[in-house]
């Protein structure tokens, strides 16, 4: 730092999480170890742990500033640099200043002192940072007026994160460690939510990680250090614009998602003075590593493997993906290998070959069929017959100089030779004919009179006779030994598929219908397999892979019946005997997992029935219990009043029995009408005329319908809440039947509070009480009532049994979500989240 002075950052993801304390605690070590060591500004807001920890440390007094008639205090740096300290302590780095001050800011007056050479420490919470603003104001909903340039905290020399779990934090603030308690309940039920906390926390980690990356390269940098430091994974993908690029780029974003590691894609674009087009296939890979959080670099040199090597080394790399080449043998001789040079030149860099991704089918390998020849390829067939006879006849004709020597006996053993190996490729067909013309040949070549066909010797016919009958058994032979091999590779293509459903089934590991179909496909090369099911009409697809599917089982080339009237039809090559065999595994596995699905379809009938039954008696319960009390408290009024005359009743008695009555009416007229309301939303008959709705108006509504009920409602300012889209009618009642619900659970002489905030594209409307709280396995039950739920949420004296589950309706009919979680000083939060108008 500029003049000597160095800068400690404590740095927070959010308020209360300790930075203060620390940069006071570090800074009474330090005294104590005899450094001059003064308390430039510190704000403690009251919290005693930070008045306790300021202990007797020298405080240099603040400047006053005169500023619209108010008398406020700021850092007094004139104080400071006289004093001159060895460190100085400085809250809060990010303040603004008040107008009129020296410095718009105060890392500014840090920036003056550090220039004097006085050390000074500081605090500085992430949601300051200049770069960070917009993501955490798409976290919190809150626009942080506040801000420093990220090049200010990078400066620091030191900087060290104060770090506190979301519940930790959240249980100081509840304990009011950090806010006055009149703040508490606004705190956490906004900016402190644990969601927030943990995404700031993610983002303090996030930041400080890159800071420690800038300052470990620059570390190497200055030690000439060049092989890289596996500290954090980076993944190199070499894209060429081959099509297989996107291959590399999928699997690379897969490797780093699991190792939290960076992608990076590079393209080397030879230096060579050529003008090169760019591979059509980039511009789909640059987008895909965009959409997978990847980047992409395109660099020139005129040695792709050294270029692309010494990338990975300036970046760190720890692996690099390569596709396979594209190069023909020829060049890759001439020109050498791409892949093994970047294998040697890698050193510690882990190198990855990926082959390009497989086929869509993978068909079994053909059974020779019996008594016929083994199954050759058509195109080593026509091989084999291309330079069979013409290998024949070159041959023949190269020895001929050497006839003197090798005779005719000789030139047959290369002969045969060359036969051997033609039927090992083109199969029998192209060694006979090889052998053909192999005899012919050196007949030609070998045998009196010279290049004549006429053979004048029985020797020489006798030789070509057991030349002809050799050369056609050895084809035999090889025919037989290939298909033994071929044999042996469908027999183990077929036990591994046989191992793999076996090995399925043991472990219980239940394949849809439709992966089956898929790998059915994939053994036997199949163009389309599918499950048909009858109905009045015709058939329809239950599962299929591939496509298209024939309309009817009869116009498939291959059907088989499973259960309950469903047909297997595949489309594609025949289905030989072979395939048959190993079909029948199939098909049984097919028709388990149709068993499966169909079990797993009504348990899931079952459980969706037994879920109706236990509502229905949660309703039962809640209806008996909203409906009783009113009613017997009218029946005893009535006694009252039927037997006044007998029982001489004063006239003040008189009206309280009829207000009584009054009032339990009232209050069965609100049963009915929950019931009524739940009742349309059962049948899905409740009318929605989504408006924007102000927060504001709808909670005064739903407080003025609650008799007597406003004194203890608490609401928070809501004017400047934006408008949710909602139906006003229905979001008043759902509001009152919960705003009932927490004002009953509240204990005696503790508010309701309502406090409203917008995050993201939605407003969350809180609703919390005091009372007992709600246990965890209760609040998981609350919207998926169960026989006997009725006893916490129906036990009302004023109608509400039902309350809750209808007010769940209503928010849902709004697109809406009604949820509930731990109040943490106590009770139970009911959260309303609605969208915002115009999102």
């Amino acid at each position: 730092m500029a003049g000597g002075g160095q800068l400690r950052v404590y740095l927070g993801a959010a308020p209360g999480v300790g930075k203060t304390y620390a940069m006071l605690a570090e800074g009474r070590r330090l005294r104590a170890g005899g450094l001059d060591v003064v308390v430039g500004l510190v704000e403690t807001y009251g919290r005693r742990g930070t008045q306790e920890q300021l202990g007797d440390l020298p405080v240099i007094p603040r400047r006053t500033v005169h500023y619209r008639g108010t008398v406020l205090t700021e850092l007094d740096v004139d104080a400071l640099l006289a004093r001159r300290p060895a460190l100085a302590l400085v809250d809060e780095l990010a303040h603004t200043n008040v107008p009129g001050s020296r410095n718009t800011k105060r890392w500014q007056d840090v920036w003056e002192l550090l220039g004097a050479g006085i050390d000074v420490a500081t605090t500085l919470n992430i949601q300051h940072l200049e770069s960070l603003n917009d993501v955490v104001e798409q976290i919190t909903g809150i626009v942080q007026r506040e801000q420093i340039p990220d090049a200010v905290a990078r400066a620091a020399d030191r900087i060290e994160l104060v770090d506190l779990s979301p519940e930790a934090l959240r249980t100081r603030m509840a304990q009011g460690e950090i806010y006055q308690s009149d703040r508490i309940d606004v705190a956490l039920d906004n900016y402190f939510r644990a969601g927030n906390l943990g995404a700031l926390r993610e983002l303090a980690l996030l930041w400080l990680a890159d800071r420690v990356e800038e300052e470990l390269a620059d570390y190497r940098a200055r030690h000439g250090i060049r092989a890289p430091w596996e500290t954090k994974e980076r993944i190199v993908v070499a894209l060429n614009g081959a099509p297989q690029g996107e291959h590399l780029i999928r699997r690379g974003a897969r490797t780093a998602a699991r190792v939290h590691g960076d992608l990076i894609g590079v393209h080397v674009r030879l230096d060579d003075g050529t003008l090169q087009p760019e591979p059509p296939a980039l511009t789909a890979q640059r987008a895909l590593l965009r959409e997978l959080h990847g980047s992409y670099v395109e660099i020139s040199g005129t040695d792709a493997a050294q270029t692309l090597v010494d990338f990975a080394r300036t970046e760190s790399a720890t692996q690099i993906l390569l596709g396979p080449t594209s190069r023909s043998r020829l060049r890759e001789l001439l020109t050498g290998s791409v892949i093994n040079r970047v294998i040697r030149l890698a050193g510690p860099i882990d190198i990855r070959i990926l082959p390009p991704p497989g086929p869509d089918r993978i068909a079994l390998p053909k059974a020779p069929r019996r008594r016929r020849p083994a199954h050759v390829s058509a195109r080593r067939s026509r091989a084999g017959l291309l330079l069979g006879p013409t290998g024949a006849v070159a041959l023949a004709a190269a020895l001929s100089p050497l006839r003197s020597s090798l005779g005719l006996s000789g030139a047959l053993l290369f002969l045969l030779l060359l036969v051997a190996g033609i039927a090992g490729i083109g199969g029998p067909a192209p060694a006979a004919a090889t052998t053909l013309v192999a005899a012919l040949a050196a007949d030609y070549f070998f045998t009196t009179p010279w290049h004549s066909l006429v053979v004048r010797h029985g020797a020489d016919l006798a030789s070509l006779v057991v030349f002809l009958c050799v050369a056609a058994i050895i084809s035999h032979l090889i025919d037989a030994l290939t298909r033994r091999s071929q044999e042996a590779a469908r027999a183990r293509a077929e036990a591994y598929a046989l191992a793999r459903l076996a090995g399925e089934t043991i472990r219980g590991e239940g394949r849809t219908l439709r992966s089956l179909l898929a790998e059915l496909r994939r053994v036997f090369g199949l163009d389309a397999a599918g499950i048909l099911a009858p109905t009045g009409k015709g058939w329809h697809p239950v599962a299929s892979s591939g496509g298209p599917l024939p309309a009817r089982p009869e116009d498939a080339p291959f059907a088989a019946e499973l259960d309950q009237g469903t047909v297997l039809v595949l489309v594609g090559p025949a289905i030989d005997e072979e395939n048959t065999r190993l079909l029948g595994p199939f098909v049984t596995q097919l028709r388990l997992a149709e068993e499966h699905e169909r079990l797993t379809r009504e348990a899931a009938a079952a459980q969706s029935l037994a879920r109706t039954d236990a509502l229905h008696t949660t309703l039962l319960e809640a209806v008996a219990h909203d409906l009783r009390g009113p009613l017997a408290a009218i029946r005893t009024a009535a006694r009252r009043l039927r037997s006044a005359d007998a029982d001489g009743l004063p006239g003040a008695e008189r009206g309280d029995c009829a207000e009584t009555i009054a009032a339990e009416t009232d209050r069965l007229n609100h049963s009915v009408a929950n019931l009524l309301d739940l009742s349309r939303l059962r049948a899905g008959r409740v009318p929605v005329a989504l408006h924007p709705t102000a927060v504001g108006e709808a909670l005064a509504a739903a407080i003025a319908s609650l008799p007597g009920a406003a004194a203890e409602i608490v609401v928070g300012p809501t004017a400047d809440l934006p408008p949710v889209e909602a139906d006003l009618g229905l979001l008043e009642g759902a509001l009152a039947n919960v705003l009932a619900n927490a004002q009953e659970w509240s204990p005696p002489g503790a508010a309701v509070r309502v406090d409203a905030g917008a995050v993201a594209d939605r407003v969350d409307i809180r609703i919390i009480d005091r009372g007992p709280g709600i246990p965890p396995d209760e609040r998981q039950r609350l919207f998926q009532p169960q026989p006997g739920a009725a006893a916490r949420y129906g036990r009302r004296e004023t109608g509400m049994g039902l309350g809750l589950v209808v007010a769940k309706g209503f928010v849902e009919a709004m697109h809406g979500e009604l949820s509930v979680e731990d109040t943490p000083a106590g009770g139970a939060t009911f959260i309303f989240s609605l969208r915002r108008a115009g999102h």
